[in-house]
């Protein structure tokens, strides 16, 4: 007789990605469509976000059926709807809500919400097991944090920007030098042909705890580049990009470091948007080599970015977990998991 699978139907629309995904056990992707809208930001520098609204609700109910078509499942085959409610964009998280309980409300399955930042941990669940107590640095264009995992479902903050995200600092550098939005993957690109020999500061580095801070270096780096304009000195784009990029590696790379000498744990989860940066992944793995008992376990590129898959796997932990809502969950655009006691 075969297993019961467990079919969850995930919906994320937090931001500029309408995506609706069907995962099976919460470990394997029998669909995931993502409609994008970065062209339509990208005359405007960044999220529009009544802008993102509108292509949500357009673009909702196509991937919805796409979703299902392509994994070949129907309704009466799901074992629950998992769905974003926060942190993003209000009216966006409305969209993926409102689709997700009409579906539960409609064929009478069970609703799951889910912290989007979990979603980013538990997309490295399609590369292999999450193993605990496991530490995660996410890293994205809303968010920077290091996050201490005890157990499944379980997530407590030990540290996190306090100003600007990571990716958000990449985004605004991007526009100084020209770059389109999102611009993190082509500050990556020039960053590597580059050297750092603008020395930017590396913001609280050697303070005794585990926050970052990006604003600051984001202002050396406007500054810097505004000044050589007025004096009409030409600045090497790709030696600006790889001191910015330096810049943040090592600050991730440190806290990171000191969070694993204080939190033994058995796995360090690279997660989110900013996770795909090649010099990051390079750094974390060279410096996961002084920890013998530690592995790493990295998000896969295609899942950094937001997609309801993850969703989906992160909602199958909370679903085995008895994590329910009612037709009234709503969203929540500052949600943030607990800090660490």
């Amino acid at each position: 007789m075969n297993k019961q699978r467990d079919l969850i139907l995930a919906f994320e629309s937090s931001c500029d990605e309408t995506s609706v995904s069907v995962i099976e056990d919460g470990n394997k992707i029998l669909s995931n469509i993502v409609a994008t809208q970065i062209n339509s930001h990208k005359r405007f520098g960044g999220v529009v976000p009544e802008v993102a609204s509108r292509h949500h609700i357009e673009q909702i109910t196509l991937c919805l059926e796409d979703a299902l078509n392509q994994a070949g499942v129907g309704y009466e085959d799901l074992s629950a709807v998992a769905v974003t409610y926060g942190p993003g964009l209000v009216g966006a998280l409305l969209v993926g809500i409102s689709a997700a309980k009409v579906v539960a409300f409609t064929h009478n399955l069970p609703l799951i919400p889910v912290n989007h930042m979990a979603g980013h941990i538990y997309a490295a669940r399609f590369v292999k097991p999450l193993v605990f107590p496991a530490l995660a640095l996410l890293v994205s264009g809303g968010h920077t944090e290091l996050v201490y995992l005890a157990a499944p479902n379980s997530y407590e903050i030990i540290g996190e920007t306090r100003d600007d995200a990571a990716g958000e600092a990449y985004d605004k550098i991007g526009r100084v030098l020209g770059i389109n939005y999102p611009a993190g993957k082509e500050i990556d690109r020039l960053a590597h042909l580059g050297k750092d020999v603008f020395s930017f500061p590396r913001a609280m580095i050697n303070e005794n705890n585990f926050d970052f801070s990006f604003s600051g270096l984001k202002s050396a780096f406007i500054n810097t580049v505004h000044h050589a304009d007025q004096v009409g000195e030409k600045l090497d784009h790709k030696d600006l990009a790889a001191s910015f990029q330096q810049s943040v590696v090592d600050v991730l790379a440190e806290k990171t470091v000191n969070a694993l000498k204080k939190y033994p744990v058995k796995q360090l989860i690279l997660a989110g948007g900013v996770a795909a940066n090649s010099g990051l992944r390079e750094r974390i793995e060279r410096e996961l080599k002084k920890f013998d008992n530690v592995s790493l376990l990295m998000a896969p590129l295609k899942l950094c970015g937001d997609n309801a898959a993850m969703i989906g796997a992160a909602g199958h932990v909370a679903w085995k977990a008895g994590v329910r809502a009612d037709m009234s969950l709503n969203a929540d655009p500052s949600l943030e998991f607990s800090w660490i006691k």
